[in-house]
């Protein structure tokens, strides 16, 4: 029996800018274009969407309908940076993940042997993690399938964790209803009302030959979900890029020998994390990040096949040396070349039959 955990953040690009500038946080916030150029809205945070306001919808109707909203202009650089970071953290559970998207991913962790095996206990640990190292909150569902736990991800949003065991899955399903099936819109969704299928119990009622008759090859697809069935791996390459630890601080830090011994002991910690990674990376570039009390950023980085300390002292003092104001977040990493991935799979390539020549 698989244990797949489905991750879902809660209304991402706005958390990501709530948590940047809490000024933002308790008051209708969306990311997007503005009103005047057309804008549409990328996402908002759950006191916009009370008003109506959702993502996809142009800017100037999202403003009548909000008055009050405060649209902010997206920064995809931040979010991609904050995405990794939360995928470092996954990778501490498994190599089997299958990104969706920036904010969203699944993981297979029946073979994990973090938190005794539970999938339960990673899901609540991920989710702390998340929550205490990169100041958003994470959304989770686990089950047996990809199916499943997607929609448990989405049922106690936001900040919620749903768990659908083994035995649960078929009560759970009998009573789904299908316009919360992936891959049933709206159209879909009203031509089954009219057939009086409200359900997954109502599409049960239904041979494969008669789904596949009203809905195509869709129809085989809800034969399965309806009965809780999907055999669809998690696909992901389990490759990662870098490994980072950083630390947000209580107050700011205003001295070099401050930023420096505090880099000593992120640096111990970076090496820890690299030990447990094995002989499949190799290093080959080293970064400082630190963020200012007035939440701007700075990252330095260099080339590197050791990641020594002396390279992460060099990089911080030319982090100083371009800005010497307190800093209230300090980051260390390492960038990674994944040398399975370098060399492909360790076999012998097969040698190719002969084919016959036609004369």
């Amino acid at each position: 029996m698989r244990k797949i955990i489905h991750c879902d953040c809660d209304c991402f690009y706005a958390s990501v800018e709530m948590r940047d500038d809490p000024n933002l946080r308790g008051r209708p916030l969306a990311v997007g274009g503005s009103s005047d150029r057309r804008g549409v809205i990328s996402t908002c945070n759950y006191e916009a969407r009370s008003y109506g306001v959702r993502s996809a919808m142009p800017t100037a109707q999202a403003k009548k309908l909000c008055p009050d909203l405060i649209v902010v202009p997206g920064n995809m650089a931040k979010y991609r940076e904050v995405s990794q970071q939360i995928r470092e953290i996954f990778l501490d559970y498994c190599d089997d993940i299958e990104p969706l998207s920036l904010d969203e991913a699944f993981l297979d962790v029946s073979n994990s042997g973090r938190c005794h095996g539970s999938a339960t206990l990673m899901a609540e640990e991920i989710r702390q993690r998340v929550r205490e190292t990169l100041g958003i909150t994470i959304s989770a569902g686990v089950a047996p399938n990809k199916f499943l736990a997607k929609i448990a991800s989405d049922w106690r949003k936001p900040d919620g964790l749903t768990v659908i065991t083994p035995e649960e899955v078929d009560q759970f399903v009998l009573r789904l209803p299908v316009n919360k099936i992936h891959g049933v819109g709206r159209v879909t969704a009203e031509k089954m009302h009219r057939q009086g299928i409200h359900t997954c119990a109502d599409l049960r009622r239904y041979s494969q030959v008669e789904l596949s008759k009203t809905f195509g090859k869709f129809g085989r697809r809800l034969y399965e979900l309806s009965r809780g069935i999907d055999d669809r791996p998690v696909s992901g390459d389990g490759s990662r890029k870098s490994v980072s630890v950083e630390r947000t601080f209580n107050k700011d830090l205003c001295e070099f020998n401050e930023w420096l011994e505090e880099m000593t002991h992120l640096y111990t910690r970076l090496l820890e994390r690299l030990e447990k990674l094995g002989d499949r990376y190799e290093v080959n570039g080293a970064t400082v990040k630190v963020k200012y009390a007035d939440f701007s950023q700075s990252t330095h980085e260099r080339n590197s096949r050791a990641g020594r300390i002396s390279e992460f002292r060099q990089l911080l003092q030319e982090c100083w040396d371009k800005r010497s104001t307190p800093i209230r977040l300090l980051g260390v990493g390492l960038r990674l070349t994944d040398l399975r991935a370098e060399h492909g799979p360790l076999q012998l390539p097969l040698p190719l039959p002969d084919l016959p020549t036609h004369h």
